[in-house]
């Protein structure tokens, strides 16, 4: 092959910037094959990326229970959290942490912490709102804000540091 045809084929081989082209064949990076640090020969692969599926019956109803628990937690968090200055705000918090961290224990999934914050919201933003006749049920004041922002804080971090699923195989950590 003469030089100047040698280089055409390499430019041609070539992607954006210089790098090789991903190969469109079995294995390669592109696909995912054993070229891409996979295992190859079919293995199913992370949990990321198997396909979405509905969960079981059981499961639901669960989480329609953590949903209807956290509103109820909500509404009563709202009506307490005024009443007793300080410690009306701290047990309106430790009551929704409670429904929050038991969830996704419960269920043990993230899913089971983000079901009762989900109700708790809905209730408290539902609460939040004034009527026609001119009642609301948050005074402007700061321990109204501090149940809010302290409700929403406590959910974020019950559903970030709750119980997520491990592979159980011993092999499963990259360090062994």
């Amino acid at each position: 092959m003469s030089g100047g045809k040698q280089r055409q084929t390499q430019k041609q081989s070539q992607g954006k910037g210089g790098r090789p082209a991903a190969s469109g064949g079995r294995g390669g990076a592109a696909t995912g094959g054993a070229g891409a640090g996979g295992a190859g020969g079919g293995s199913a692969g992370s949990a990321l990326a198997q396909p979405l599926s509905m969960p079981s019956a059981g499961r639901f109803a669960a989480l329609v229970g953590l949903l209807a628990l956290g509103a109820v937690v909500g509404i009563a968090g709202a009506l307490v959290q005024a009443g007793w200055l300080p410690g009306g705000l701290l047990l309106a918090l430790a009551g929704a942490a409670g429904a929050f961290l038991g969830g996704g224990l419960v269920l043990r999934s993230r899913s089971g912490a983000v079901a009762p914050a989900v109700g708790w919201m809905v209730a408290v933003v539902w609460l939040t709102a004034t009527r026609p006749e001119g009642d609301f049920m948050f005074g402007a004041g700061a321990v109204s804000y501090l149940f809010l922002l302290g409700g929403m804080t406590v959910a974020v971090i019950c559903a970030t540091l709750g119980p997520i699923w491990q592979p159980v195989a011993p092999d499963a950590r990259l360090g062994k």
